[in-house]
């Protein structure tokens, strides 16, 4: 603890009489200010070559970041811990109050390091590598034009188990357009970060990417690049559980220029190499254009060779569809070719020419509707190169045939009269593989109106029942059919419709008339009005009351008669 307040005291006192010295320029004690070099030669302090306040602030961080590296690392003694204190000091005070240029200065700077090392000679470093230090498998190599502004991404992963701190990265820069394709600039390049964590998982890739640095540097590209692929390399400068690395690692990433005529090609001994042809896909079409689920269609597709003067030979043609949906845990291609070989063969392309790749394939079945890629590998010769490789994609939409059905339609009741309503009821099944969209149903016919229903989405599988209440208008005057109209818009937004009949009879209603006596043809053109209809009742019901009474009288008196007679003869047999 004693030896910790001892280095931060003394570093304080160090800082102290940087900042005084800095206030304090030096002077021939007339009040004229001078500038002597370390070569004793008296310089012009209004040059650009004589370092500023900025410089030595630089200086003085250079090294005691270096002294605060050798104490983290090593264990000094009393005595050692002097002597560093001793040297260290003694570059700061010279550093304040010495006028020197810049490159006086940085050798300066480098001999006091290698003075601060030398002080304790068994310093421990950290060796470096790149096994754990890498660019994260994002990088996309970026195309550029001369004159033209870009941002390098660089993705910094950390693939051992420490965490790193106090990383430095900077590039390589060169004068030489051979070796670097940006305007150099000493200035604004380097840039620093405070840590990145080390991989718990022991090297996971997947938890080096999620922890990665990203780094961005801003290059102007050079009037006379070349064309071609220039190396960057990156040196990252870090600390490791607590110990400065001694050298840097070096990481490397490619970024594709594009020079001016005649500018040449990167590499090569004059800076320009042959280029290597290259072939292309330019476009495809398949026979028929549009292709369903299960059809078997041809597909051809446009390829280029490139190279303005280089044709390319003994070319091979594979052609993978991508693979989808599992059987007994086998994969199966999205399209299969009908001669069963995927490749196709030619002994040459010349120079600028195109070539057309034609294979007859079958499409699976049970494909849902949409693109699925064809992934064209290609494999060539061209001049003392063999083997040489490009790889190139097309989507092939699929589409789905639209499959449905329906119940029976069912109309309660099915004869109603002008004026009343039916209701009309059945189902709609989606049978295939494709969404109906904006599903609806509209009814036709001269008797009735009303009736249009919306469904909306109906997915594979499942279901839509309709309900709708048909209005009778006028009476039926043909069988009775009435067409019922399904339609809807498949994935691909074309419409799709369809019909089913179903009887409904519409009537006229009637009513009728109380039935009415006969009357005397005579009375019927006449016209006899109600009370002489009453009159004539009354006096038909009056005499046939006086009928009745009189037959009553005749069948009581012959009754006395026959009594009185009976009676006669009685008393004639008693005498």
């Amino acid at each position: 603890m004693n030896r910790r307040k001892k280095i931060i005291s003394t570093i304080s006192l160090a800082c102290a009489i940087m900042v005084f010295s800095m206030l304090m320029p030096a002077s021939n004690g007339l009040g004229e200010v001078h500038a002597t070099t370390t070569s004793g030669n008296t310089i012009d302090r209004s040059s650009p070559n004589v370092i500023t306040d900025d410089d030595r602030a630089d200086a003085d961080a250079q090294l005691k970041a270096h002294m605060d590296s050798i104490l983290k690392r090593t264990n000094p003694d009393e005595y050692t811990l002097k002597k560093l204190n001793d040297t260290f000091y003694s570059a700061v005070y010279y550093i304040a109050n010495t006028e020197m240029s810049v490159s006086e200065l940085w050798a300066y700077v480098g001999e006091m390091k290698a003075k601060l090392d030398a002080v304790v000679p068994d310093v421990s470093v950290t060796k470096p590598t790149t096994e754990f230090l890498q660019v994260g498998n994002n990088w996309q190599t970026p195309s550029v034009s001369y004159g033209q502004q870009v941002s390098i991404v660089l993705p910094i992963i950390n693939l051992g188990s420490e965490e790193l701190t106090d990383l430095v990265v900077s590039p390589v820069v060169s004068n030489d357009v051979k070796e670097w394709p940006f305007e150099p600039d000493t200035t604004g390049y380097g840039q620093s970060f405070a840590e990145i964590p080390g991989n718990p998982f022991g090297g996971n890739y997947e938890a080096g990417m999620f922890a990665r640095r990203e780094l961005t540097f801003q290059f102007s590209v050079r009037e006379d690049v070349m064309t071609g692929y220039y190396p960057l390399k990156f040196q990252v400068w870090y600390t490791k559980a607590g110990v400065r690395c001694e050298e840097p690692v070096e990481l490397n990433v490619y970024v594709y220029t594009q020079g001016k005529p005649g500018a040449g090609h990167i590499g090569g001994d004059d800076g320009a190499v042959e280029s290597k042809p290259r072939i292309i896909v330019t476009g495809f079409e398949t026979n028929p254009k549009e292709i369903y689920a299960g059809d078997t269609f041809m597909v051809t597709i446009h390829v280029k060779n490139t190279s303005r003067d280089k044709a390319v030979n003994n070319v091979l043609f594979d052609m993978q569809a991508v693979e989808s949906g599992t059987e007994a845990n086998t994969t199966y291609a999205v399209f299969l070719p009908t001669s069963g070989s995927s490749s196709v063969y030619t002994d040459s392309i010349g120079p600028g020419n195109e070539f057309d790749i034609n294979i007859e394939m079958t499409a699976k079945t049970d494909l849902t509707q949409k693109p699925y890629v064809i992934t064209v590998k290609m494999k060539y010769d061209a001049g003392k190169d063999i083997d040489l490789t490009d790889e190139a994609k097309v989507s092939v939409p699929v589409l789905q045939e639209a499959k449905y059905d329906t119940s029976t339609i069912e109309a309660m009741p099915a004869s109603i009269s002008v004026g009343n309503q039916s209701n009309v009821m059945f189902s709609i099944y989606n049978t295939g593989k494709t969404t109906f969209y904006n599903l609806q149903v509209k009814y036709e016919g001269d008797s009735i109106e009303g009736g249009d229903t919306f469904l909306g989405t109906l997915k594979p599988g499942e279901t839509g029942n309709v309900d709708s209440m048909l209005t009778a208008v006028a009476p039926t005057a043909d069988d009775g059919t009435i067409i019922a109209r399904v339609s809807f818009e498949n994935e691909s937004g074309q419409e799709v419709s369809f019909v089913r009949e179903f009887t409904l009879e519409v009537y006229e209603e009637t009513f009728d008339e109380p039935m009415m006596p006969e009357m005397p043809e005579e009375n019927a053109q006449k016209g006899i009005s109600l009370p002489v209809i009453i009159g004539i009742v009354a006096a038909a019901a009056v005499i046939v009351l006086i009928i009745v009474i009189t037959v009553i009288k005749k069948k009581k008196k012959k009754a006395a008669a026959l009594k009185l007679e009976e009676e006669l003869l009685d008393t004639k047999d008693e005498d």
